[in-house]
Order: structure tokens, then C-alpha cells, then sequence
């Protein structure tokens, strides 16, 4: 482009200046209707929540409402936050995955009674995380908001036997749509009790037969007889598992193919899978010999079922996950721990408690003298060592860890 005596301008590098009056640059988020207001509102992250209702009276409003709540249900996905345990079960801690920081709730008001101060955790879902009180009886608690109700009592008959697997499953966080499910009896005598939300009450029990190719020998006193031996250090080690209070139930629920499966371990440690649909139940073969030392947990990602295992051979330490085919029922590796990172836990007889959150794995390793929190993504094959838990200058050591989804819209 030429100017008016033949010279050739050049576009000048200089930043223009917003003219008076540019409403690009006067753009405020109080010219928002309370509908745009609160779709932006939605899409921040969970921790914003708490800050945004000091801001002003019109942002307190907008995050009260329930339309509010309605545009943060159609949020896809949420990063996810796990709900730390610890051994005095009287505190709400959190690891926020998104912000990988640790976070202290306010704990429910409902568990400080005195029947529930002892309650622990023992299922979660969506947004939702379910306790388990020392008379039997179920809470289910949002823990962002710190909402919670009492289900009806299970009658007596169900609390008389053995409590295998606490499951649950919620469809709908606005709704509080959720199903608790308890596997109870004594392999190969199984069967399960569902509590539907919707219709606010238990169901019958239902009876679970073997699997017609199942092959496997179940011993009708296998829960009771525990086998013993010697390891390479020269100590007892038994086979029957002892779990920390709040896994006992450590169990997994699957939606596949229309089938809803519950899995838990069994005392022996080997896998046991419980079809919902078609009702039956069967058991996975085992991933190591029983003479041998291991610790195992099963959870759940992307709705498959997963094992990790820490076990130690030729004087070192290994944690690895593994899926199984079901077509072969053969064990495969997906991911394992670089040997420098698990060679730490060798000798330490430490116990692992686990939970899966899309493609992560969050890992709990405790013993006597030891206390580590390690997060996995199998699919990436990378594991990070999270820092130690400080509050108030107290370092606090968990046990064992829920995933959940932070949505302040989950109903309970």
C-alpha cells in the first residue's frame, strides 16, 4: 500500500492502544445474565466453589440456586478427588488430583453423632461416598457439601452372615440415583442384597449358583482354614489376608455388555466375580502361587477390572497391574513399577490398598515402617510419589483411599 507522496508504508509492529469506549476491553462478568453466569460458574474446578460465594451477594446467590447445581450435572467429567482414610476414621482429608494438592473437608455433621463417630468408609461412587457404622447400619454422604442420610436397617438375617463385597453405583449425581449392593455367605453358598434409591428400601435377597464351566474347587470351610508356611526370611506367613478396617470389603463394580458384576478377594486372595445379571458367581485363577508372600487389591477403570499385586522375588520388591482375558482367563501385565521406585518396599511387608479413577491408580503403601501414597497411570506406564500429608504441622498417615467425583449438584 502506498501513502499519498509514493512512499510504501510498512504496517507498524506497535500495539494499538484500545480506544475509549472499546467494550472488549470493558468486559465484566456482572453484564452475564444469571444463566451465562452460571454455565461459566460450572466449568471451574471444584475447589473455586467454596471461593466464589465470598465474592459478592449476586455470585453467593448464583451458587446456591439450583439451577446452578442443574448446569454443573451436565459437566461431563471431574477430576478426580480421593477421600483419604485414617486410622481414627473422625476426619474428612482429601487429595485433589487436578490441583495435586491435599484438602480438609468439614466432616458430616450426621458422623459426629455418637452411633456413627466410628463409622468408616467403605464404597464410593459419582459423587457420593457410603459409611458403614459398627451397628451395620449404611450413610451415604456427599463430601463437598457434607449432605448425608441414613438408609433403611438391613434386616437381621443379612447382618448374621459373612459381609464379603460393599459395592455401589450411582447413574444420576443431580437425581441421587445410586444402588448399594452387599455380597454376603459363605463360598460356595453366595448371595446378594441390592438397595435401590429410587424405591428407598432393600430388596430380597438373591441366591448365587456356581457357574456352570467354573471349574474350581471351592472349600465350603475355605474362609475359616488358613494355610501356613515358611518364607525365604524364615517367618510364619499365612495366607488367610488380613485387610485394614476400612478394605475388608474391598470390591469393584463393573457395567459391561448390559451385565453388572461385583468383584472382591476372596480371604485367600484370588478374585471372585459376581454376575448381578444372570446370577451366578465364579473364580478367577490365582496370579501367584499360594506359598507365596504378596499383598493385592482389585479395582475398577474405565469399566474394566484390574489387579495390582506387590510381591517380592530375588531379593527385591515389584508392584505391578494386571487385567485378565476373560475369553483365555490367563493374567496379563499392563504396568509396572520402575525396579528403583519398588525396591524401597522390599523386606518392609507392606500392605497395599488401592483405587482406580479413569486411567489412575491411586496406591496406599503402609507397614510398621513405612507410609507411602504413589499415583499410577497404566496406560502411560508413569508413577509419582506423592508428598506427605501436613495439616495444622502434623504429618497424618492413611490407610487406604476412595475415589470420587467433587460435584457439590450429587443428591444423596
Amino acid at each position: 500500500m502506498e501513502n499519498a507522496n509514493g512512499c510504501i508504508s510498512r504496517p507498524s509492529r506497535k500495539r494499538k492502544l484500545p480506544q475509549e469506549g472499546d467494550e472488549m476491553f470493558n468486559f465484566s462478568l456482572d453484564e452475564l445474565t444469571e444463566d451465562l453466569l452460571e454455565r461459566v460458574f460450572s466449568w471451574l474446578p471444584t475447589s473455586t466453589f467454596f471461593r466464589l460465594s465470598s465474592v459478592c451477594k449476586r455470585w453467593k446467590s448464583v451458587t446456591a440456586s439450583e439451577s446452578f447445581k442443574l448446569a454443573c450435572s451436565r459437566i461431563p467429567s471431574r477430576d478426580p478427588w480421593f477421600f483419604m482414610v485414617d486410622p481414627n476414621f473422625n476426619q474428612s482429608v482429601v487429595f485433589d488430583s487436578a490441583e495435586r494438592s491435599w484438602k480438609k473437608l468439614n466432616h458430616p455433621p450426621l458422623l459426629l453423632h455418637n452411633c456413627n463417630c466410628d463409622s468408616i468408609p467403605v464404597a464410593a461412587s459419582g459423587g457420593l461416598v457410603c459409611f458403614r457404622n459398627m451397628s451395620g447400619d449404611y450413610i451415604i454422604c456427599n463430601p463437598v457439601t457434607g449432605s448425608c442420610r441414613e438408609l433403611p436397617p438391613v434386616d437381621l438375617d443379612s447382618q448374621d452372615r459373612s459381609l464379603h463385597a460393599i459395592a455401589m453405583n450411582a447413574y444420576s449425581n443431580y437425581h441421587g440415583s445410586y444402588k448399594l449392593v452387599l455380597v454376603s455367605g459363605d463360598i460356595p453358598k453366595l448371595s446378594f442384597k441390592v438397595y435401590n434409591s429410587s424405591a428407598d428400601c432393600w430388596g430380597e435377597e438373591i441366591i448365587l449358583r456356581r457357574k456352570a464351566d467354573d471349574c474350581t474347587e471351592f472349600d465350603v470351610n475355605d474362609d475359616d482354614d488358613a494355610v501356613y508356611f515358611l518364607s525365604r526370611t524364615g517367618n510364619v506367613v499365612v495366607t488367610n489376608m488380613q485387610r485394614s478396617p476400612s478394605k475388608q470389603y474391598s470390591s469393584v463394580i463393573t457395567l459391561k455388555d448390559g451385565e453388572e458384576i461385583v468383584y472382591f478377594l476372596s480371604s485367600s486372595g484370588t478374585v471372585v466375580a459376581c454376575n448381578l445379571t444372570h446370577k451366578y458367581f465364579s473364580e478367577y485363577p490365582r496370579l501367584l502361587p499360594v506359598f507365596s508372600e504378596y499383598s493385592i487389591d482389585v479395582v475398577e477403570c474405565k469399566g474394566e477390572m484390574l489387579v495390582v499385586v506387590l510381591s517380592e522375588f530375588f531379593e527385591s520388591a515389584s508392584l505391578r497391574v494386571w487385567w485378565c482375558d476373560e475369553k483365555t482367563k490367563t493374567w496379563n501385565q499392563i504396568a509396572a513399577m520402575p525396579p528403583a521406585m519398588s525396591h524401597e518396599f522390599y523386606g518392609k511387608k507392606a500392605d497395599i490398598n488401592c483405587v482406580g479413577a479413569g486411567d489412575q491408580i491411586f496406591i496406599c503403601l503402609s507397614s510398621a515402617e513405612l507410609c507411602s501414597y504413589v499415583l499410577c497411570d497404566f496406560v502411560t506406564n508413569k508413577w509419582v510419589e506423592l508428598p506427605k500429608c501436613s495439616m495444622n504441622d502434623e504429618a497424618l498417615e492413611f490407610m487406604s483411599a476412595f475415589s470420587f467425583e467433587p460435584r457439590i449438584e450429587a443428591s444423596v
